[in-house]
């Protein structure tokens, strides 16, 4: 059967191309299941890049992602690089591709499955039914505004730049892709900002309450950023989906995803502006680290990448079925009592990163038959 789909697949660093295998497992399966082809290119990124081509982005591999229709990527980073100078570490990698690409709207759910809901610090009635989706802006803020460095004055002293800078189209953007989603969940998008104190938020809350008019039947509400974090961990249900720009969005979703328990459930989804015939350029990939101290013990959780080809399946190439059936082979397996060690309870069966995907797999035969 001739590919009807091109992935690039980036494994990256550390744990990732363990995890990576897994999902190769589903590709597999699915072009003997599903009867659905993927063509798959690979290349590097991150800590494997600098090592195998002197650069964390080298130019082969943005060929391959500006040629293929979706991207998958395990993790980049780890103490081997640390050292090297700032715009050589393996994250710049990962910041360039998205830059580069254009993804401006990284799509983060916190979503609590009831048979881990236990292994959240917070109290059962607090966590339990979680189903966030924070959106956040991923192309401007401070992590790309310009003045940016560090200078020596006359003094001596030296002195730290970093410029937080919005236009009003790269709000606008952001907000619709929001408003969009609220649209299919349950109508509340709740924009956070610094308004009382930054400039570039108060334009930011300006632009979301100018767009919401496009959206009759989704509210809006606003929220400051350092009350959004004390809410995330007092009251999380009150949200439905959250839009932020890129250094609140940052923090804010490391907080929400550790109101399910672990990081590695969860998945994330960097997507572009669709292009003229309906195309966008998109890269998925897990939340957790390349997690260096367990890379190739076979310990690693899988499922969070899993998730993210999922993440794939619906908004990349519409395939909601399939995406369904994934989420929900996923939470088959957590509820036949299978954990990885990250997500380890006693009286439960602690597997490996290949029994997890193996698991995965009967499941999926099982939903399919």
């Amino acid at each position: 059967m001739a590919a009807n789909k091109r992935l690039l697949v980036l494994p990256g660093d550390g744990i990732g191309p363990e995890v990576m295998a897994e999902v190769r497992r589903v590709i597999d399966w699915m072009d003997k299941r599903r009867h659905v082809t993927f063509a798959l290119d690979e290349a590097l990124i991150g800590g494997a890049a600098i090592d195998g081509a002197g650069n964390p982005l080298p130019d082969r591999t943005m060929e391959l992602a500006h040629a293929a229709d979706a991207i998958i990527m395990g993790a980049v980073g780890g103490p081997k690089w640390e050292k090297l100078p700032f715009a050589q570490q393996p994250e710049r990698g990962l910041l360039g591709i998205r830059k580069q690409l254009s993804l401006f709207a990284n799509l983060r759910p916190a979503v609590v499955f009831d048979a881990l809901a236990n292994a959240s610090t917070l109290k059962l009635d607090v966590v339990k039914g979680l189903d966030i989706m924070i959106i956040r802006e991923l192309t401007g803020d401070i992590y790309f505004g310009e003045p940016r460095g560090i200078e020596t004055l006359p003094d001596g002293r030296r002195k730290g730049v970093n410029t937080m800078t919005y236009t009003t189209d790269e709000v606008e953007r952001i907000g619709r892709v929001a408003f969009d989603l609220a649209g299919k969940r349950n109508k509340r998008v709740c924009s956070i900002d610094k308004a009382n104190v930054l400039e570039t938020t108060v334009m930011w809350r300006e632009v979301m309450e100018s767009i919401k008019g496009e959206y009759p039947d989704v509210q809006l509400s606003h929220m400051y950023v350092d009350n959004a974090a004390m809410q995330l961990v007092r009251n999380p249900k009150q949200f439905d989906v959250i839009v932020t720009g890129n250094m609140f969005g940052d923090i804010l979703s490391d907080c929400a995803a550790m109101l399910t328990g672990s990081l590695g459930m969860l998945p994330s989804a960097s997507l572009g502006a669709p292009d003229k015939t309906g195309r966008r350029a998109a890269l998925y990939e897990p939340v957790h680290g390349s997690a260096p101290d367990i890379a190739g013990k076979g310990v690693a959780n899988p499922l969070a990448t899993i998730l993210s080809f999922g993440m794939m399946l619906r908004y990349s190439f519409d395939m909601v079925e399939d995406a369904d059936r994934i989420d929900q082979a996923v939470q088959n397996v957590l509820n036949n009592g299978m954990r990885t060690a990250d997500i380890m309870e006693p009286g439960k069966a602690k597997v490996s990163t290949d029994t997890m995907g193996s698991a995965i797999l009967a499941e999926l035969d099982k939903l399919a038959a």
